[in-house]
């Protein structure tokens, strides 16, 4: 009995180009997000020009933009990367969701991975141990997601 064939995608940029969508709401925290990207693109062997980024106002406004990219044909990946923190209001739920649910569809929609780095967190606190730029970083660990799907995606084929 032989093994099944088993296809996966490396993390390395290479030739790739990769687009993030990073909200400019609560940017104390996705500023250290799209750092933590940025660097994993650079350690990865990523050229800073086959790197865009597109800032919008919010995690609400992510999915529009991140559809666009995706759709154009010029990315292999898009990562979305907002930070949603939970307060007295059901307004949490209503961002959050509608944020995640129109990211996945960006993606389920161009055939691109479209990688939710979108921090939905109870406290500041926890925001900024996820978004800390050591060891952990959540903006890193979405790029390195976005980079292994587009060589996953490229070896599975139109």
């Amino acid at each position: 009995m032989s093994a099944p064939r088993v296809v996966e995608g490396e993390v390395a940029a290479g030739s790739r180009k990769v687009a993030i969508v990073a909200a400019r709401f609560n940017d104390f925290i996705v500023s250290s997000l799209l750092k933590g990207a940025t660097s994993a693109w650079l350690q990865r062997g990523g050229a800073a020009a086959d790197l865009l980024v597109a800032r919008v106002p919010g995690a609400f406004e992510l999915p529009v933009a991140a559809r666009k990219l995706a759709a154009c044909g010029r990315y292999d990946a898009v990562i979305a990367l907002g930070c949603v923190i939970r307060g007295g209001t059901p307004h949490f739920e209503y961002v959050a969701g509608e944020c995640a649910r129109g990211l996945q569809q960006a993606g389920l929609e161009t055939g691109v991975p479209v990688i939710f780095g979108v921090l939905t967190v109870d406290t500041v606190e926890q925001a900024i141990e996820r978004a800390a730029v050591s060891a952990g970083n959540k903006g890193g660990e979405a790029m390195e997601a976005a980079l292994e799907m587009a060589a996953l995606m490229a070896r599975l084929g139109p």
